[in-house]
Formats: structure tokens, C-alpha cells, sequence
């Protein structure tokens, strides 16, 4: 059996046969626990009630049970001494700054003061987590720090309360090993999440998103790309948090009409780089989900609703595969991770026919599920998932989830199939009022990464007929494109990877002046002599590839020698 010890440091779980001794349950505690005299108790209730004796008495005589819960407490009314690990594993926990900036924040709502000047109840401020006020402003979910806030508001703010994921499933040794009882998880009931951890999703400019659908204008074929950006606080949420897209970059990837299939990415810890350098962060990714229905009005085809399916099960896993790989680090998880800011957002048409954004995230228990490798599609149903059956090499614990039959009782059901509406959170997406331009332009665009399929082909020529748009007073925003930034760092002809760090500040801090500065490197002058030589070769109709090969060597060289 299993039972669970909360102190104010956390909640451990012991594992114990039904044949142990409370005294032994003691002995474990006094281990786990590191407490090194007797000053301290457990008690069967949080108000210290229930004494529980170190006594040579099975646990079962003393009624304990699988999944009870006892609480350390010390003798002068102090909690137990945290582990040396457990106070390690606390302070390594390492927060996303908007997460120190809303713990900073009081989350309370101040109501506008009466006009007679006399207070009254309804002047109190508002709760972050109040559902009438919540409900009054159309907000459906309420955000994720007001939910901690929640949790720690009793009296004891929270003494004793963690964050935990669930466990769904448990690999088998493939040596036949026999496991206990209580090393396998137990049946869990699903819950609709009442909170998500990304309140809104914001496009900084509408040119970032037209560029990426050119691809499917283009092809008639989906697209997939990650949402580039930054995590900012949600005024119209109580501590709410908003992510905003600064960029979307394409990996590579097959697709059709009907079909979309990305592989693994040999330049993206590079992309990686570039976007923290410029103070970006992966916030999610964007498929597109586009057949044109009248091509005259721009319209397409509605298949996406409450009648069929927001996201298939393949959509939904893969959401939650995403985010598992994307932690939210936390400081009241029991081993610092707890969700994910991760977000989804679905390109499909409206019920109007016209093209739509729609964000979604997969609940903290669909993460689990998917952890586990628990939750599978159906054959022939998209909006169902099925929850694995247990097999030798993996067992699995029944998942229920709850429903309202036709006479509006709640029934509980075994999640064989399961509705993937269940795990799924809808999250708001838009565009910016007033258009910002992080890490792109208006002025031009230069070819996305990995769309040599629609003749999108990322060069020198491409780079320089890119350039000699811009004057050079805008040489900073010809730099500031995220494709033209993955291209330098990535090229095969000359990589500038280990000399774009002022480059880098320049665009982040949007400075022409330190723009033009790095423009005088002998890196950018041996690229420019490259760019004119690449535009030289294409004039030469008569140039075999061979030939153009070794006129380019040759120009390599001639410049290298120049600086």
C-alpha cells in the first residue's frame, strides 16, 4: 500500500506491505525525512487530530488503508526539517520572468469606490478566482496563477499544498519481474481543468501569418510551423498571461492536401539560439487545416465545429507530446514542473467560410496520458481517443471521465472511448491593434526556410536581390527578418553563426547605427562579395554548375586574401 505524508515541506509517498508495523511506517518516515529526534508527530487529521502511536501494530489494525493521508508536524508546532535533496531540488526550480513578475503582483480586482464616498461590502476588491466576476467579463477559464493564488489563500496559505501529475501507466520489465501492488498506479477519474496557463495568443503583426499561409496559397498543401515569441502579463485577465508571436519558422516537413508529416530538424538549436539571443522563446506551434471552397471569394470549407471535432486525435497527442517537451517550471510542483505554456493554434475555416485562428492547449491530465503513452486514435473518429488497454510490457490503470446523460444526471464512463473535448482548453487568438515588428518588416520578405518544393529557394542571389530594397537607413530592419537570421547562421557558403552576437543586439534593440557598425566585419565583406559574384553567375547563361563551382572557390579565396 501506499501512504502519503504531507508536512508544510510537501507531500512524500511511502510504500509499505500490508504485513508492516506502524512502527516500521515511522522508521520510514524518520529516513525519508532526515529527522534526527523525536520532537515530531503524525497525526490522521490536518487540525491534529488523531495521534497516531509508534506502536509494533499492523497498519491495518490501526485502519490504515492504501492512499491515506498523515500529517508531520513537530512537537513545538513546526513542521519537520526539509531534506538536503528536497531543499535542493526547491531552490533549483528556475521560473519564467513573467511568472516572478505575477508573484510579485497582489492579483486582487479593486472595485471602483461608491459615488457617495461611503464604504460598502461590495468595495472589497474582487478575488483573481472569482467566478462571478469571471463569468461577467465572458472569461471561461481562469488563469493559472490565480489558481495557485486559490489554493493558497486558506488559512494556512497553503502550508501543505503541491502540485502533482498523476500517474497513468507502468512499464513492465521485460524480464517478467513480478511488481506489487503499490507500485501500480490506481484508477483516476478525469477532471475538466477550470484553469490554463496561456490566457491569450497574439500575432504582433498580421504579416507574420499571410506569409505563412503563401505557403498553402501557393501549394494547396498544409503547413506547419513554431510560433516564435515572448510570455507577457494579460491585463484583461486577472494575472493572466499572454503569448505574444513575434515569428514562425518552418521546419521541414511533408505535406498534401489532406495530410502533414514534420521531421527532426538539424538547424533548430541554432534557431534556438537565434530566438533567446533575441529574446524569444518557443510559445507554440500553428498548423493549417485549409481547403478552398470558392477560390473568386476566398472562401473555405467549415469542417472544424462542435458538431465534428476541434482537434483530431492525432492533433491532440501531438499537442500534448509538444508541451510535455515544453515544462512550465513551478515553484509549488513537487518536482518543479508542472504543465506547460505551450500553446496550439489551428488555421480552419469559420462558419462564415473565412479563414480563422484558433489557440487550444490539452489539459495537465491529457499531458499525463500522453506521458505515459497511454492515449491512442481511434480508426475512424477523429474527435475520440482511446485509452490503452494493459498488455505484457505495459499496465495500464482505468481512466473514467464524467458526462451528463439525456435525463441531466452526471454518469461516469471508462475512457474507451474517450472525448477529446474533454482535455482540450480553448485560448483566445488575435492580432496586435497596432502592429510591431520584432523580427520581421513590411517592406519585403525574403524566402521562408524549407520551401524549395514551391520554388521558395533560400541563396545568395535570393539574399541579395533582398537587400537592394533597402536603403541604408533600414539596414536594420533588412537584418531584422528571422528567415534572412536563420539564413546567415545556417548557409553552407559561409556561416556567420559565431559573429552575430552584435548583429543580434542590433535587432533586439532595433539600432541602426550598431547595425551598420557590424556591417564593416570582414565576415558581411566577404558575403557581399559572394552576393555579387552569385549574381554575376546566374547572368552567364552558358556557365556549366562545374564551372560555377570553381568560379565560386576562386571569389572565396580573393576575398579572404583582400582582408
Amino acid at each position: 500500500m501506499i501512504i502519503r505524508i504531507q508536512s508544510s515541506d510537501g507531500t512524500k509517498r511511502i510504500e509499505l506491505s500490508n504485513n508492516d508495523t506502524v512502527a516500521t511506517l515511522f522508521k520510514r518516515v524518520e529516513d525519508m525525512f532526515q529527522l534526527k529526534d523525536s520532537s515530531w508527530q503524525l497525526y490522521q487529521d490536518r487540525n491534529k487530530k488523531g495521534l497516531l502511536k509508534n506502536v509494533r501494530q499492523k497498519l491495518k489494525a490501526a485502519k490504515l488503508n492504501h492512499g491515506d493521508m498523515l500529517y508531520l508536524v513537530s512537537s513545538n508546532g513546526a513542521s519537520s526539517r526539509p531534506s538536503s535533496s528536497q531543499s535542493q531540488e526547491s531552490q533549483n526550480v528556475v521560473e519564467d520572468p513573467i511568472d516572478l513578475q505575477l508573484w510579485k503582483e497582489d492579483g486582487r480586482i479593486k472595485q471602483s469606490k461608491s459615488a457617495a464616498g461611503i464604504f460598502k461590502i461590495d468595495d472589497l476588491p474582487t478575488e483573481p478566482w472569482d467566478e462571478l466576476y469571471l463569468k461577467g467579463k465572458e472569461i471561461k477559464f481562469m488563469s493559472f496563477h490565480a489558481y495557485m493564488r486559490q489554493q493558497t489563500a486558506g488559512v494556512d496559505k497553503g502550508k501543505y499544498f503541491k502540485l502533482e501529475n498523476f500517474r497513468a501507466a507502468c512499464k513492465m520489465s521485460a524480464n517478467g519481474t513480478k511488481h506489487s501492488v503499490v507500485d501500480l498506479p490506481s484508477a483516476v477519474t478525469l477532471n475538466r481543468q477550470k484553469y490554463r496557463h496561456i490566457d491569450n495568443i497574439m500575432f504582433e503583426n498580421r504579416d507574420i501569418v499571410d506569409r505563412f499561409l503563401n505557403f498553402w496559397r501557393v501549394s494547396g498543401h498544409q503547413r506547419m510551423g513554431y510560433l516564435y515569441g515572448r510570455y507577457t502579463q494579460h491585463s484583461e485577465v486577472p494575472l493572466g498571461i499572454k503569448a505574444e508571436v513575434c515569428a514562425i519558422y518552418e521546419p521541414p516537413q511533408d505535406s498534401s492536401v489532406n495530410s502533414l508529416q514534420f521531421h527532426d530538424d538539424p538547424m533548430q538549436i541554432v534557431v534556438d539560439e537565434i530566438a533567446t539571443k533575441l529574446g524569444l522563446v518557443k510559445v507554440g506551434w500553428i498548423i493549417t487545416d485549409l481547403i478552398a471552397q470558392d477560390r473568386s471569394k476566398g472562401t473555405v470549407k467549415n469542417f472544424r465545429n462542435s458538431e465534428t471535432h476541434f482537434l483530431t486525435a492525432e492533433e491532440c497527442i501531438t499537442a500534448a507530446y509538444l508541451q510535455n517537451k515544453h515544462l512550465n517550471s513551478c515553484r509549488l510542483a513537487s518536482n518543479g514542473k508542472y504543465g506547460s505554456k505551450f500553446t496550439t493554434v489551428v488555421v480552419s475555416g469559420d462558419k462564415d467560410y473565412q479563414i480563422s485562428f484558433e489557440g487550444y492547449q490539452v489539459s495537465n491530465q491529457g499531458m499525463s496520458l500522453v506521458a505515459d503513452d497511454c492515449l491512442i486514435p481511434t480508426i475512424d473518429a477523429p474527435e475520440l481517443g482511446y485509452v490503452r488497454e494493459s498488455s505484457p510490457e505495459l499496465f495500464v490503470a482505468d481512466v473514467y471521465y464524467k458526462e451528463k446523460d439525456d435525463y441531466g444526471n452526471e454518469v461516469t464512463k471508462l475512457a474507451r472511448p474517450l472525448p477529446l473535448e474533454y482535455l482540450l482548453l480553448d485560448v483566445p487568438t488575435a492580432f496586435s491593434r497596432e502592429s510591431q515588428f520584432t523580427c520581421s518588416n513590411s517592406i519585403s520578405e525574403f524566402p521562408a526556410c524549407n520551401r524549395d518544393a514551391v520554388g521558395q529557394v533560400q541563396s545568395l542571389s535570393a539574399l541579395s536581390k533582398y537587400l537592394s530594397q533597402f536603403p541604408a537607413d533600414k539596414f536594420v530592419d533588412a537584418l531584422s527578418d528571422f528567415h534572412v537570421l536563420v539564413y546567415l547562421a545556417t548557409n553552407d557558403t559561409i556561416s556567420l553563426k559565431d559573429e552575430m552576437g552584435i548583429l543580434l543586439d542590433a535587432v533586439r534593440n532595433h539600432d541602426n547605427n550598431l547595425a551598420t557598425h557590424w556591417s564593416q566585419s570582414a565576415s558581411w565583406s566577404t558575403l557581399q562579395e559572394l552576393m555579387r559574384h552569385s549574381n554575376e553567375a546566374i547572368g552567364h547563361h552558358h556557365s556549366d554548375a562545374h564551372s560555377m563551382d570553381a568560379e565560386m572557390r576562386e571569389a572565396i579565396e580573393r576575398s579572404l586574401q583582400m582582408q
